[in-house]
């Protein structure tokens, strides 16, 4: 696969120039990767996938393998602008390519779970038409880096959902890359309960007409636990649509991160952005860092963003107390009446409801 050397080549030569991010990184500001791993840095371990059911229809190739077919060829390595999806693109030899064919609708699930630490690359292609459920899950590792890249074909749909579960000793990176063809859509779920450092970083690029990308994600953290979701969407073409929702419950001395930036390019006149986070502190030492941001190029857009930061509402709370419901047990009804509408972002309902089971189970140790 000569065109994925050069890609690697270039990927590598990338990571040498910048290294491992630090605070002075502006997109890294609130994440000092290079302080939370210490001495033991990324290493050049290469980290393990597994896919749970290969449903019927998806084709799966095992990236360590020689010989790609074409839609790998295609499509492999090329979302490796960041530094840490080109670390992970350097020093991994392997990984997973799965694609659904044109016009398949798959109704089964695809479980893909990543395990063990060190880098690893995945790509998952839906050619024109094609629809899949994809679930994420995030294995416990002491560091892990996953470099995911998604290309949606024209008029083809993705749910995604991906659950990343507490560990306090744990340094989970993954920069997911997303390329939309027109009509395409994504819908994407990161529901995170916190590790000593964990970051969704995603790159979305709307480049045909009508596609549309919705984010929705929670977090729920605790002690010294910390969340960042990084998101950049790129509005590249007319008539494209983006939403995101992202909510947040830090407690102890827990830090939870949104950065979004939307990119309305030149020319994308029609493009409709709403993106909104929120959070609530349950203590002194908790920390939420939101910043929203617009990059606005064209002039017939509709885009608005917002960002609050707060606490339990004091009358809302008073007024359960008085109808004789204990003050954890309220506190805990409106946490998750705060959570729920980012919650009830996920299509598929056993997912949805995985979801929430994990967040009450989160929220009584919390409230």
């Amino acid at each position: 696969m000569t065109l994925a050397v050069a890609r690697r080549a270039e990927a590598t030569a990338l990571f040498a120039a910048q290294g491992v991010p630090t605070r002075r990184v502006e997109d890294w500001k609130y994440s000092d990767l290079k302080s939370a791993l210490g001495e033991a840095g990324i290493g050049a371990q290469v980290a393990q996938w597994h896919v749970t059911d290969l449903p019927a229809g998806v084709e799966q190739f095992d990236l360590s393998q020689a010989n790609p077919p074409g839609w790998v060829i295609d499509n492999f390595a090329r979302g490796t602008g960041n530094v840490m999806s080109a670390a992970s693109l350097a020093l991994s030899v392997g990984g997973v390519a799965l694609r659904v064919p044109k016009g398949a609708a798959i109704a089964d699930l695809l479980k893909l779970d990543f395990t063990g630490p060190g880098h690893v690359r995945a790509l998952l292609v839906l050619e024109a038409g094609a629809s899949l459920t994809l679930v994420e899950g995030v294995g416990l590792s002491e560091f892990r880096n996953v470099g995911f890249e998604i290309a949606l074909g024209e008029g083809a749909a993705l749910d995604h959902v991906r659950v990343s579960p507490a560990d306090a000793d744990a340094v989970l990176v993954e920069e997911a890359h997303v390329r939309l063809a027109a009509g395409a859509q994504y819908r994407a779920h990161f529901a995170s309960f916190g590790s000593r450092l964990s970051r969704m970083e995603l790159e979305i690029a709307l480049e045909g007409a009508k596609a549309q990308a919705h984010l929705s994600g929670v977090s729920v953290l605790d002690g010294k636990r910390h969340s960042d979701v990084t998101t950049r969407m790129i509005h590249a073409v007319e008539d494209t649509l983006s939403t995101q929702l992202f909510k947040h419950v830090a407690g102890g001395n827990a830090k939870a991160v949104y950065q979004g930036k939307v990119t309305v390019a030149k020319g994308a006149n029609g493009s409709d952005s709403n993106q909104s986070a929120k959070a609530l502190l349950l203590g002194e030492a908790a920390e939420a860092d939101l910043k929203p941001e617009l990059e606005i190029f064209a002039d017939d857009v509709k885009c608005a963003h917002g960002a609050a930061v707060g606490d339990l509402d004091a009358d809302s709370l008073f007024y359960l107390r008085a109808r004789g419901i204990p003050e954890a047990e309220a506190r805990g009804l409106l946490l998750h009446a705060f959570l729920e509408d980012a919650v009830a972002q996920i299509a598929n309902m056993d997912q949805r409801e995985l979801v929430r089971t994990e967040l009450l189970t989160a929220l009584k140790v919390i409230a």
